[in-house]
């Protein structure tokens, strides 16, 4: 399955197609170049769920936790900063995926092994004229 998306206000109707499409999972790895936008689309999955926090990249903190109105909590992983495997189960990786919650993964190539079967992996592709396409399983 694909989702389109031609033009950012295109983003929240995205959002609502990936989390329908994602059913119970609650791991979801976005895949993608630099700037396909994986953050971009977290933030508004993010929105979507909930989160009363303003989402924004933890490239430098690895971990970003957001809330809801309710106090679910909603975890944002990026490891475009991690060399080794030994750094991400230092900080508690595993605890991250234990629980019912979302955790959405950014640069998920390091860890793909460790993640658990029912993982959704979303590949982002940009197309022209700045569209980007989310390519699901």
């Amino acid at each position: 399955m694909t989702i389109p998306i031609r033009h950012k206000h295109n983003l929240p109707s995205a959002g609502r197609k990936l989390l329908k499409h994602a059913g119970n999972a609650r791991i979801l790895a976005f895949y993608g170049e630099m700037g396909a936008g994986k953050t971009t689309i977290i933030k508004v999955l993010c929105r979507l769920l909930g989160a009363v926090d303003i989402a924004v990249s933890p490239t430098f903190t690895l971990v970003n936790e957001y809330r809801t109105a309710s106090g679910t909590p909603i975890y944002h992983i990026d490891f475009y900063r991690i060399n080794n495997t030994d750094e991400v189960f230092d900080f508690g990786f595993e605890e991250y995926l234990s629980g019912n919650n979302y955790c959405f993964i950014e640069w998920p190539g390091l860890v793909e092994a460790f993640l658990p079967e029912e993982t959704l992996k979303i590949r982002i592709r940009i197309g022209e004229n700045d569209e980007r396409f989310l390519d699901l399983p």
